[in-house]
């Protein structure tokens, strides 16, 4: 439309109109006379709103989705990290726990066999110096260590040391076939030499081939002399199995040692020997047989006793 007169006074009219309408739609409530127009205008139109409101509210949902997309990667992000360190102090706990343990384990062995200890955390096991069965603890000479030094834990004996350095050492474990320590039997006090077999029982040599051994009979440690490489007292392990006495001069026997070598985290060097030997004070506490039980059956004799045919004989048969 060209911008002229008549169409500047068109559209005054227009919107002269527009207003008188709606001044009497306001003005009519309810009954207002363009209710009917109104409704018309909604049919007419209504459909036609819809599909543009279709066609316009994917891309509005599209656009909430990806600033709410946001927002849930965020916090799940955040949830994530939270998990994560939530996990790790569980884990530190659980392993802090079980070094306490370990620990006050150890203390204990210490404590009862008057041994001066230095404690110790394993950082390393493998073949190192030639050794196929060792462990590297994180003391050393700055710690007052020195070679040959008697090593243990809560269980018993790890070994002794063989290398130092300023801040760590070496310790050659029992169960290596190079580890050599004298034995002495819990009771009867049996002397012996125990070897390592890697993952086997330890072999144990009795000096006294008709000495009487059993299986479940423990060993400790006889000790050497100036309590070097080895103090006295230290619980070796258990007799799992005796060979048979030929009349040899000495007797072989194979023991399962308490500790597991496969499993040291927490050990003590012991820097301090006792003043005397504990003998069998360090080992521990028998455990107590479980009792069998026992069923007594007790017979009361009848008033009569009545005799019954037997063989297949029948009750005439026996009264013939």
């Amino acid at each position: 439309m060209r911008d002229t007169r008549e169409s500047r006074l068109l559209l005054v009219l227009l919107i002269a109109i527009a207003f008188a309408l709606i001044t009497v739609d306001i003005r009519g409530g309810e009954d207002s006379p363009v209710d009917g127009a109104r409704q018309a205008a909604a049919t007419v139109f209504g459909p036609i709103e819809n599909g543009v409101s279709s066609a316009v509210d994917p891309v509005g949902n599209a656009i909430a989705a990806i600033r709410d997309s946001g927002e849930r990667h965020d916090r799940l992000a955040e949830l994530e990290r939270e998990n994560a360190a939530l996990k790790a102090r569980l884990g530190s706990d659980d392993r802090n726990r079980s070094r306490l343990q370990q620990l006050d384990k150890m203390l204990k062995v210490a404590g009862a066999g008057q041994y001066g200890i230095k404690g110790a955390e394993v950082i390393a096991i493998g073949a190192a110096q030639g050794f196929s069965w060792t462990i590297t603890i994180d003391v050393g000479a700055n710690d007052g260590i020195q070679r040959d030094m008697t090593v243990l834990n809560g269980d018993g004996l790890v070994g002794r040391v063989t290398t130092v350095g300023p801040n760590t050492a070496t310790v050659l474990l029992a169960s290596d076939p190079d580890f050599t320590v004298g034995t002495r039997m819990e009771g009867s006090d049996e002397l012996g030499f125990a070897s390592g077999q890697g993952d086997r029982p330890l072999r144990v040599e009795l000096l006294n081939g008709k000495a009487r051994v059993k299986k479940g009979d423990r060993l400790v440690t006889f000790g050497s002399q100036a309590d070097k490489p080895f103090v006295p007292g230290v619980p070796v392990g258990v007799v799992s199995r005796v060979d048979p006495s030929g009349g040899d001069l000495t007797r072989t026997l194979y023991v399962t040692p308490y500790v597991s070598f496969t499993k040291l985290d927490v050990v003590g060097v012991v820097v301090q020997a006792p003043e005397k030997d504990p003998r069998d004070m360090v080992l521990p506490a028998k455990p107590r047989p479980t009792p069998t039980p026992t069923v007594t059956v007790t017979v009361t004799p009848g008033a009569e006793t009545s005799e019954e045919p037997t063989d297949g004989q029948s009750q005439q048969e026996q009264d013939q």
